[in-house]
């Protein structure tokens, strides 16, 4: 089945080049100039991913992908400039999935783009049935097949990096991950990504565990260390 790809960007050099190349790699691309027609044109038709620059007219990148996380949780890369860390940090907790500074290599955007819809084939809803697929640690439910989270019985709405997270953190509770083990899980072994990109996910994934019970403190810091999932 053909993938389809959403790029939104206000700079037309950029549609232009970007689409023809991932055309060329076998994607279905569906280019929007700014935040509010690819809202529109994305509420209307999905996509299986989308490639978003953080300013445009109208709307934002950023606010964009607020709108998109409430109907969505699609994979989202941010194209942002070279000095927008404080961007690259909100979007990252907002729920984006990945970023890529411009100017950037098509090839690697190209990478990541497949790195991304690797992980959704085997966590989305088109994965194979699999009751071993089902995780529960505690008060922790994790479907991999459904792409479902529950903490209580109340659902968590995850993206699909912070579910990796959170199944790789929870696979082995007590045991404590590095960074690097974190970013092998959630964006698999070729994929660098900052150490503050993993920070920030797991920032965003204890939000949103709070805010369905203020108590959860499952997840623990190990300062200069990583991460590790508290035993019951």
């Amino acid at each position: 089945m053909v993938q389809t790809i959403a790029l939104v960007d206000d700079d037309r050099n950029i549609l232009t080049s970007v689409s023809i190349a991932l055309e060329a790699e076998g994607f279905e691309v569906r280019t929007y100039g700014d935040g509010a027609e690819a809202l529109r044109g994305l509420t209307q038709k999905p996509a299986d991913l989308a490639v978003l620059d953080i300013k445009m007219p109208r709307m934002d990148g950023m606010e964009l992908l607020a709108r998109l996380r409430q109907i969505s949780a699609m994979p989202v890369i941010f194209l942002t400039s070279k000095d927008d860390e404080v961007d690259e940090l909100m979007g990252l907790r907002m729920g984006a999935d990945d970023y890529i500074k411009k100017p950037f290599s098509q090839r690697l955007l190209i990478e990541r783009i497949r790195a991304l819809l690797r992980r959704d084939q085997l966590t989305g809803p088109r994965a194979t049935e699999d009751p071993a697929a089902v995780m529960v640690r505690g008060d922790l439910s994790l479907d991999s097949a459904r792409h479902a989270c529950t903490w209580r019985d109340q659902p968590i709405e995850l993206t699909l990096t912070e579910f990796l997270l959170v199944k790789a953190l929870a696979s082995r509770p007590g045991h404590v991950k590095s960074r690097d083990q974190l970013m092998d899980a959630a964006y698999g072994e070729h994929i660098y990504v900052d150490d503050r990109t993993i920070d920030s996910h797991i920032k965003r994934l204890r939000k949103k565990f709070k805010a369905v019970d203020p108590q959860f403190s499952q997840i623990e810091t190990l300062y200069g260390v990583g991460y590790r999932y508290k035993e019951a």
